[in-house]
């Protein structure tokens, strides 16, 4: 059982390594050190990004932590609209109180991403006035606007601006942020911003900025600042987290280090104890974020204009004249099984489901864009059948429809559906133009530090040599999902290397702690989201290298939150 001492700090700042090489910080492990120390209360503020935040939320609510879902967003000193030096991009953290809140926090990321990018995704005062119900809003680090103009002496200008903030967010919902790392710009701030308290009332918080879990980890931190940034480990002038502080304190630690401030200690578990933000993992069909398919002039009802298309197509495909007066055994058998699928299909809500797939795949059709046959349990419907997803006959070849759907399956169906890759983009486009361009986006996805790619990219930043780097790479076998720990199990060459070269021991001080850590963020191939209302009001969105919208929840994140996810796959034999 916990102690009660240790449950009196709550981590505000916590730094995940989904904000791309800016942190050693693996959710899950980070959470388990949390719960270790005894903390009850845990918040993960990324830069910037929201990236981890389900996966946060689950990992804290397994471990008996209560999640807190907050981001260090950057503000535009002089508007969104300024873009003059990156040096106005400013640092406050934005906590969701209430689900309102992170409505409005998931609202602020995406905008910043999708029209604030200078440098920075940013947002400015006047669009955080418009979405500040729900937050609570910290001062942030040094580079925090209130905090700049406290470590810079400008103390008028530290007033007026927390008075702003103040009002923008709520008298009580905006807080002075004491953060101590050991640097002396952040002591002559803190006595700044305690002395502002007292002028105004405005009430300190005490933070730890955490970066890594282990205060040892603090090499190998510095080490993936330089990957992320391109420097070496040797220049002198390159940028550095000063000091070794920046890991998961204990309650003890924090206390010690505010033992004469202890309001803001009893702050932070205030603020913690306020934010109630629950996600919602629907597993009812009727709860999922769905889109709504338009019904044409004359129908009022999904399901009658779902067999309406069901029967055009069996009297095509069958040459059946009346699908409800069957005229033999065969046409019987083709009657029970369409509308026994029908009736599997809207006592489990997918009726929406299997008009949009077959909406898109017609159009596919109808402006000559190859589409494949249909594969895997969707072949074994009828109905897909009927309305032409697939073009295999599941009853020619025995297929069964509740490997696809049944009324037990809690998950959705899942129709894989093969394109022409050159073409795949314009039924995409199809996709947009009818449901909205705010409701349809692709679905990110993480390249991460691999075994052999950490050969290479930490001899670089430590200056051993590309050929060495390479030789060492290329004793890690290739097979795949290969790991640090399995190649020197399986290849002993790899083994003796790391044992007994200066080189490979270097490299290997840092490898194993940044192994599996993201890298980069890319598209997924195939996955694209459709929903029923803007997706930004939903999940947070960004834009890939290309410009393109994308989630910034992966795939499993985002389905889990009830979204629609549908796969356009590109298969090359189409286009042959």
């Amino acid at each position: 059982m916990r102690s009660m001492k240790k449950a009196t700090f709550c981590h505000l700042h916590l730094h995940s390594a989904y904000s791309l090489l800016d942190s050693t910080l693996k959710i899950k492990e980070a959470v388990a050190k949390s719960a270790e120390l005894g903390m009850n209360y845990l918040a993960l503020t990324d830069h910037a990004v929201l990236h981890g935040a389900v996966e946060f939320y689950q990992a804290a609510q397994a471990a008996g932590i209560k999640p807190i879902i907050g981001c260090d967003v950057y503000v535009a000193r002089n508007g969104m609209a300024e873009r003059k030096t990156q040096r106005d991009n400013m640092s406050l953290v934005l906590l969701a109180e209430t689900q309102v809140g992170y409505q409005n926090l998931v609202k602020l990321v995406s905008i910043a991403h999708l029209e604030g990018m200078y440098y920075r995704p940013r947002i400015d005062k006047e669009l955080l006035r418009a979405h500040a119900e729900g937050l609570i809003g910290l001062s942030g680090n040094l580079r925090g606007e209130v905090n700049e103009a406290c470590r810079e002496e400008r103390l008028d200008e530290a007033e007026a601006l927390a008075r702003e903030y103040q009002e923008i967010l709520g008298e009580d919902n905006f807080f002075l942020e004491l953060m101590d790392h050991g640097e002396e710009d952040e002591k002559k701030t803190n006595q700044a911003l305690i002395a502002l308290s007292e002028k105004t009332g405005i009430p300190t918080v005490a933070t730890n900025d955490v970066h890594y879990i282990n205060q040892s980890d603090a090499a190998a931190h510095d080490v993936l600042t330089c990957l992320q940034r391109g420097s070496l480990v040797a220049d002198p002038s390159r940028y550095r987290y000063p000091g070794d502080q920046f890991y998961l304190k204990s309650a003890e630690e924090m206390q010690a280090l505010f033992a004469h401030h202890p309001e803001a200690i009893e702050n932070t578990i205030e603020i913690a104890k306020r934010c109630n933000v629950e996600f919602f993992f629907p597993d009812r069909a009727e709860d999922l974020h769905f889109p709504k398919f338009p019904l044409p002039d004359g129908y009022t009802k999904e399901v009658d204009y779902l067999i309406a298309l069901g029967k055009e197509g069996l009297s095509e495909l069958y040459t059946i004249e009346d699908l409800d007066q069957p005229k033999n055994p065969h046409e019987q058998e083709i009657s029970e099984r369409f509308y026994y699928e029908v009736s599997v299909i809207e006592k489990t809500n997918y009726i929406n489901y299997f008009l949009v797939v077959a909406d898109f795949i017609s159009y596919a059709r109808s402006v000559g864009i190859p589409v494949g046959p249909g594969r895997g349990s969707g072949a074994g419907s009828l109905l897909a059948y009927s309305l032409k997803i697939t073009t295999v006959d599941p009853l020619a070849y025995g297929l069964i429809f509740e490997r696809f759907l049944n009324p037990d399956r809690v998950s959705p169906p899942d129709f894989d559906i093969d394109f022409c890759p050159t073409r795949r983009q314009e039924v995409i486009r199809y996709v947009r133009e009818k449901y909205g361009e705010a409701c349809v986006a692709q679905i990110i996805t993480f390249g991460s530090l691999g075994a052999k790619t950490l050969m290479r990219d930490l001899g670089r930043v430590l200056e051993i040599g590309l050929p060495y780097c390479d030789r060492l790479a290329k004793l890690i076998p290739e097979t795949p999902g290969m790991t640090l720990q399995k190649a020197l199990q399986e290849s002993p060459e790899f083994k003796q290397a790391v044992e007994t070269e200066p080189d490979a021991k270097k490299i290997m001080q840092y490898a194993p702690l940044l192994e599996g850590l993201p890298r980069h963020t890319g598209m997924h191939a195939a996955g694209v989201v459709i929903a029923a209302d803007p997706l930004d009001e939903l999940v947070p969105l960004q834009r890939n290298n290309d410009g393109q919208v994308i989630t910034q929840y992966f795939m499993e994140d985002v389905e889990s939150m009830g979204l629609l996810k549908m796969d356009f796959l590109g298969l090359k034999n189409l286009t042959m």
